[in-house]
């Protein structure tokens, strides 16, 4: 419990460091979780307050939150603003996003199946929208809202939550809790009723308590590649992602064809980066140890041995080289490789995996330094490495 609360007031702490934060929050008909998170925020730490606020909700619950937010009547929250000497936070009648159903009308509730999924994809959307920008962090409050829209909002946090952002649910103490006429508690007196008609009891809002939850949450952003971050991917792409990230290993090399299959991906490689995986991979299956590093002096004369062994692969990725490809290919090799063309070609095969299946995925499949400094080597058992022919394109999966 101690290191959790070191944890989160080091994540409280960073967002000092951040010049755009922003509260999201999901609501239905109860906007006051807004108010109610802010001043939460303004009591434990005042530089962990938001400076602009976004709500998803519903039809009826966008009109609702506006009237109850924003109108020059009520305006709960500029008087939360007022009352409390709050820096400004923007908040404006296009922060509140309403969930759009298939044919693009608003939705006026969350009730059958299809407007669950389309609620969990526009809420995907909107996080992973909000989460692309590095100068800012993100705050989620799943107080709100159908249980269904706080489980796609948290969800979608843990798919592409970095690591300033934070996720919250916030606590009020009894009889004010889900009372529709409270939003937090009042500098000066201010009643409220509750209990049957006709035997309503007033309580003070000056008395009410109101806490934060943190919640932590596993973050797989690093499990998605780059177009599933970048992109507008539906919930279950992005879920299906981190489950194929988190499957068992296996790596398929097709060397006539020059690809590779690496989680679940058929990825196309260049000859040279292709010869490179595929010499570690013969390494990994034969069960031989780390391939020691290169040094400049090269001593023990690697580099020529090194030199032939890539040559094999490339070989065997294309067997009619002529004399003259043979040359051209090996003209970086002239003198053996050397400690640079190793790991040039390392950190290039690397980062072409990572973008194409995503760091997480990819780490398995990478060419990677031993922790003790021994040699470099596949991670991978050697039944989980194959030659064999790939399909053009990756098939469908069953459902």
């Amino acid at each position: 419990m101690m290191q959790e609360q070191i944890e989160h007031r080091a994540s409280a702490n960073e967002s000092y460091c951040y010049p755009r934060r922003i509260l999201l929050a999901v609501t239905g008909l109860s906007p006051q979780i807004v108010t109610e998170t802010l001043y939460a925020l303004w009591r434990s730490n005042p530089g962990t307050l938001p400076t602009e606020v976004h709500l998803i909700t519903t039809a009826t619950g966008a009109d609702h939150a506006r009237l109850n937010l924003l109108s020059p009547a009520i305006g709960w929250l500029e008087r939360l603003r007022r009352e409390y000497d709050l820096p400004p936070i923007r908040f404006a009648p296009s922060h509140i996003h309403v969930i759009p159903g298939r044919d693009g009308e608003r939705l006026d509730d969350i009730r059958t199946p299809d407007e669950n999924v389309c609620a969990a994809d526009f809420i995907t959307d909107l996080v992973r929208r909000l989460t692309a920008q590095e100068d800012s962090a993100l705050h989620v409050s799943i107080a709100g809202g159908r249980k269904s829209m706080g489980y796609f909002v948290g969800y979608a946090l843990s798919l592409f939550g970095r690591p300033q952002d934070r996720l919250s649910h916030v606590l009020v103490s009894a009889p004010f809790e889900s009372h529709p006429e409270f939003y937090y508690p009042t500098l000066t007196e201010h009643p409220i009723h509750v209990g049957p008609e006709g035997k309503k009891i007033a309580y003070d809002c000056r008395t009410a308590k109101v806490d934060l939850a943190w919640i932590p949450f596993v973050r797989l952003r690093s499990a998605h590649h780059r177009p599933l971050v970048e992109g507008n991917a539906r919930f279950s792409d992005c879920v299906s992602a981190v489950q194929e990230a988190l499957a068992e290993h296996e790596l398929i090399l097709d060397l006539q064809g020059k690809r590779i299959c690496a989680g679940g991906q058929i990825i196309r490689l260049p000859p040279t980066e292709l010869a490179f995986l595929s010499w570690f991979a013969r390494r990994a299956q034969a069960g031989l140890p780390p391939l020691p590093g290169i040094t400049f002096k090269d001593p023990e004369g690697r580099g020529a041995d090194y030199r032939a062994q890539f040559i094999a692969e490339l070989e065997r990725i294309d067997p009619l080289l002529d004399e003259d490809s043979r040359t051209l290919r090996a003209a970086g090799l002239r003198d053996g490789m050397l400690p640079d063309y190793f790991n040039t070609k390392n950190s290039t095969l690397n980062r072409m995996l990572r973008d194409k299946v995503g760091a997480l995925a990819a780490r398995p499949y990478l060419v990677l330094q031993e922790p003790d400094g021994s040699g470099y080597a596949l991670a991978l058992p050697p039944e989980a490495i194959r030659y064999a022919p790939l399909p053009t394109a990756k098939p469908q999966r069953s459902r």
